[in-house]
């Protein structure tokens, strides 16, 4: 086998690996042996750069450096959710959509809502390309380096799926890493974080990657934006 064929063997492993654990809670391989397999790919990464490739597992470890995240205006406005604090102001919201669509709405869609930061992934060719953050819902950061660290966002698509599509999704910080990460600053004696949701927020513009891989956060995907039919989207 090649060294090209070998670093893209092992990539494939990798992420199927990754995927079954981090998104089916499926562990097909001990820690030591993806340990140790990451660590081959490494090093055939660091020996032929000529293969590079942004998507490659190894990205989730993180190490890149972003003095400065670029802006880009999104496709579609990202918009934030109101607040309500009472029943008159629900019902005079729902007479401004009923007005609009000019018929009664007796139906409606009721979701949770994770407290975190709203994210805006792009892909292409099964291939995440770009994550942009809310921003001011017209245009978002780039921080496409920051969100590859996070292990259940795929990295590389398998099934069908749109040429170009994008997708959203909430951020967070899970209670239990939160709890350990405030455990780690408390016994180094650094200032505790206030909240899950302002340290998943500010996670995400952290200028190391390494530093934001360290702190375990997870994605949850709300919704899909392309004009579509029926696709069955698999990462690995």
């Amino acid at each position: 086998m090649t060294p090209e064929e070998l670093i893209i063997s092992l990539r494939k492993k990798l992420h199927s690996y990754n995927n079954s654990y981090y998104n089916k809670d499926v562990s097909l391989i001990s820690d030591f042996e993806f340990d140790m397999l990451l660590k081959q790919l490494e090093e055939l990464e660091k020996n032929y750069p000529q293969f590079y490739d942004e998507n490659s597992p190894t990205v989730r470890v993180g190490g890149k450096i972003t003095k400065k995240f670029q802006s880009f205006n999104h496709n579609y406005p990202m918009y934030s959710l109101a607040n309500t604090y009472s029943k008159d102001e629900i019902k005079e919201w729902i007479k401004r959509i009923e007005k609009k669509c000019g018929h009664m709405i007796n139906d409606f869609n009721c979701e949770l809502k994770f407290d975190g930061a709203s994210i805006n992934l792009y892909y292409e060719k099964g291939k995440l390309k770009r994550a942009l953050t809310r921003g001011d819902g017209i245009k978002g950061d780039d921080v496409t380096s920051n969100i590859k660290t996070i292990k259940n966002i795929p990295l590389i698509l398998n099934g069908k799926y749109p040429e170009k599509f994008e997708i959203r999704g909430e951020v967070i910080l899970p209670i239990d890493s939160f709890n350990t990460l405030n455990k780690e600053r408390k016994d180094k004696g650094l200032p505790l974080f206030r909240n899950p949701r302002n340290t998943a927020s500010g996670s995400l513009k952290l200028q190391d990657s390494k530093e934001v891989a360290s702190r375990k956060l997870k994605c949850f995907f709300i919704q899909l934006l392309e004009k579509i039919q029926v696709y069955i989207i698999q990462s690995y």
